[in-house]
């Protein structure tokens, strides 16, 4: 049996010490090849292998203290839209209410001296609810992972609230210990905390709104066709693949599926990031997501559910935003252990002050002001060494934040990932976002990749009398009807564009690698279309003219066929593999910004020199006649790291030998193993735009950690005290935990200005 990938939603995640247990969990099951933890979506991917099941996955996770569920893969669509869906009114706001009342009534006890309001034991009760109600599930899990020896931000806030919350309560009920009651900073501290992560969790939304766009491209309903009954409204999750649908304009493609009736216009720029709409006619297959422009389409559903190219970039965008970056490696292993040694310090700045510090510093006691009366506050000073070092152990507990540094690379990489998929672009994952960021030398396939990889015909020189351009390219186009040749597409499409009709042709012989014969409608003799050197050897005879003709083009990398009528050369086409219309632009877009550009193909010199004449490149950039090992041994010697953009399909080698593979194509190009990157449309612009986007995103991640780390390191020893002796500035627990709110606040809202253009 074979490994299966699975995409757990996981509850009770608070920070990156949460997400070292979980994955460490998970890795050390039965069967797990690989699992990847994601804070910002509370997702786990993990590859499994039997006999491992989901079921002993979750049953691990629960026990640790996270309970999961498996997300249903048949249904991308749904759950993505389920998993998004507004809260009510109630549920959305009552974090925020609770939050803001708890505020206004520690500040109303702060300036409280006389009344009910001063009274402690008003306190104490309003306390013990706010501990019961919206501070429990702080406490209950805080407590779950001490016991379990993983803790998290949970953790220490609750240490926090708690220590001062006790400390008060023996402080009522026997005053005799000569300590202060300060039953309203539990209060302050809850009320900022879930003030923080109110303000958070709409952050977090918000990184995940390009995935809920991409999800708002399938309509709930569509228009199913039965027989000669008029057509029916169904739920699109009841179609399957053989049903037919009616498309009206207007409407959006709820499936993948194939035109029967009808031609149309599509704007696919929703899926593809292609702006010009596709004209389509019978036969064309489309995408999910695709708005039907001009007239009704009969369609037949070839897939549907999460099996449509829409489903499954939605699947794909998500793996890739699960899948972490290396550079995370580092924030994990420290948010690991990373409350440990803020647990450590607390209880060092505990006992450094109660036994050692206010000896040393009596002027710490001394010089700072106390409030009146029995009601201290933890923020207006301390006059016992207990009181002051309980205040700053509380302060060093509440200030530390953890979801800082295990949000600093997800969010940005869940912004970068959401916004490529919008424009077109499909990360495979974190890692390839980091690559991409460090990319040198970009390497480009010619055909499929900077032509078209469909030849046209572009040139035509008539030889008989009074023979026009259009009848020749009639002739020619009449005689490959029935043939399959690229070359023969190239004349039909030609003649289609042109409007002519073909001519019947009888007795059709294709002779391979020289050309096609036949008898042509209102043709007296044998008519022959190829090569010219094999006319010769049926016995025609070429001008010095179309001599001449033929050598320039095929100079400049077209194939030139000659059509004969008997022994009478009628006249010659010229056929090449025209540019994408925007190679030139990607490339110069390219090299302004630095990158080494060069060419691998396969194809022959005078097409790739043509090729290097139109896109202003050097001779020593080019290489051609190569094989797919050569094109290996070529990516070996470029400046590494080295970027391989292809078509996809027959430059897979390449593609998977790159640092980075790239694969330029459709929405049916998707689910390509080789490549890192897929761009889904005929964009080469894309590529430079990728290559931005991810040097953006890593320059966000690297700003989100310096932030982390940085923040740590400057308020955990200002938390501690270092400052009080000499300079007299003392962060107290309030403000400490509206500074760790800010914290993960900032490290969001960072990784949300990749959004911007």
């Amino acid at each position: 049996m074979t490994s299966q990938a699975l995409l757990l939603d996981i509850d009770g995640m608070k920070c990156g010490g949460c997400v070292s247990a979980v994955e460490k969990r998970l890795l050390a099951q039965p069967g797990v090849l690989e699992a990847s933890v994601n804070l910002l979506s509370r997702t786990a991917w993990v590859e499994l292998d039997p006999p491992g099941t989901a079921e002993d996955l979750l049953q691990s996770l629960a026990g640790l203290g996270f309970p999961g569920r498996i997300r249903p893969q048949q249904s991308a669509l749904e759950q993505l839209r389920e998993s998004r869906a507004p809260l009510g009114w109630w549920q959305r706001w009552r974090e925020l209410v609770i939050a803001l009342s708890l505020l206004v009534i520690s500040s109303a006890a702060h300036l409280s001296e006389a009344g009910p309001l001063a009274d402690m034991r008003l306190h104490g009760l309003v306390a013990t609810v706010a501990l019961a109600g919206p501070g429990r599930m702080i406490l209950v899990r805080g407590w779950q992972g001490l016991r379990r020896g993983v803790p998290a931000m949970d953790s220490l806030v609750g240490l926090g609230v708690f220590s001062a919350y006790l400390a008060s309560l023996v402080a009522l009920i026997w005053p005799a210990v000569g300590w202060s009651c300060f039953f309203n900073e539990p209060l302050m501290l809850l009320g900022f905390v879930l003030l923080g992560r109110f303000l958070e969790d709409r952050a977090r939304r918000r990184t995940g709104d390009a995935l809920e766009s991409l999800a708002e491209l399938q309509p709930d309903n569509a228009l199913l066709l039965l027989g000669d009954h008029p057509p029916r409204a169904v739920r699109v999750g009841g179609l399957r693949p053989g049903d037919r649908l009616r498309i009206l304009p207007g409407d959006r493609l709820p499936v993948d599926g194939v035109v029967l009736l009808g031609c149309s216009s599509i704007d696919e720029s929703g899926l593809t990031g292609e702006p010009m709409p596709r004209l389509v006619q019978p036969g064309a297959e489309l995408a999910a997501g695709g708005l039907n422009l001009q007239a009704p389409l009969e369609l037949e559903v070839l897939r549907s559910g999460a099996d449509s190219a829409l489903a499954r970039l939605i699947q794909l965008v998500q793996q890739a935003q699960t899948r972490k970056a290396p550079i995370q490696a580092l924030a994990d292993r420290w948010a690991g252990r990373f409350t440990w040694i803020v647990l450590a310090l607390a209880i060092t700045t505990f006992l450094f002050w109660w036994l050692i510090g206010t000896e040393l510093f009596p002027q710490v006691l001394a010089g700072m002001p106390h409030a009146a009366g029995h009601h201290r506050s933890l923020g207006a000073g301390a006059n016992t060494p207990v009181g002051l070092a309980l205040q700053l152990a509380i302060a060093v507990l509440v200030v530390a934040c953890p979801c800082a540094l295990g949000l600093a690379t997800p969010a940005a990489i869940s912004v970068a990932t959401g916004r490529a998929a919008r424009m077109g672009l499909l990360f495979r994952g974190g890692e390839v976002l980091q690559i991409a960021a460090s990319v040198r030398t970009v390497l480009f396939d010619k055909t499929g990749t900077l032509s078209r990889g469909r030849p046209l015909v572009e040139a035509s020189l008539p030889l008989a009398d009074g023979l026009e351009e259009l009848r020749l390219l009639q002739l020619a186009a009449s005689l490959e009807q029935h043939t399959r040749h690229p070359l023969a597409w190239a004349l039909l499409q030609g003649a289609e564009g042109k409007g002519l009709k073909l001519l019947q042709c009888t007795e059709s012989c294709t002779v391979a690698g020289a050309g096609v014969s036949g008898e042509l409608e209102g043709m007296e003799h044998t008519c022959r279309l190829g090569r010219l050197e094999w006319l010769e050897q049926q016995g025609v005879r070429p001008q010095t003219a179309a001599v001449e003709w033929q050598a320039l083009q095929a100079k400049g990398g077209a194939t030139v066929l000659a059509l004969a009528h008997g022994t009478q050369l009628l006249g010659l086409l010229a056929v090449r593999d025209a540019l994408r219309s925007d190679a030139l632009a990607a490339l110069q877009c390219l090299k302004e910004r630095g990158y080494g550009l060069g060419v691998l193909s396969g194809d022959r010199e005078g097409p790739v020199r043509q090729l290097a004449s139109d896109l202003n490149l050097e001779f020593q950039q080019l290489a051609w006649g190569l094989s797919p090992a050569q094109k290996l041994a070529k990516l070996e010697m470029a400046q590494k790291p080295v970027a391989m953009v292809g078509d996809g399909l027959n430059d897979a080698p390449a593609l998977a030998a790159a640092n980075l593979g790239i694969a330029v194509g459709t929405g049916t190009q998707i689910a390509q193993d080789s490549a890192d990157l897929v761009v889904l449309g005929d964009r080469l612009m894309a590529v430079p735009q990728a290559l931005e986007l991810a040097k953006r995103c890593m320059a966000k991640v690297r700003q989100n950690l310096a932030w982390a780390f940085g923040y740590n390191l400057l308020v955990l020893p200002l938390a501690a005290g270092f400052l009080l002796p000499h300079f007299g500035l003392l962060l107290t627990p309030p403000l400490a935990a509206l500074l760790m709110a800010l914290s993960s606040l900032t490290v969001v809202a960072n990784a949300l200005l990749l959004k911007l253009p």
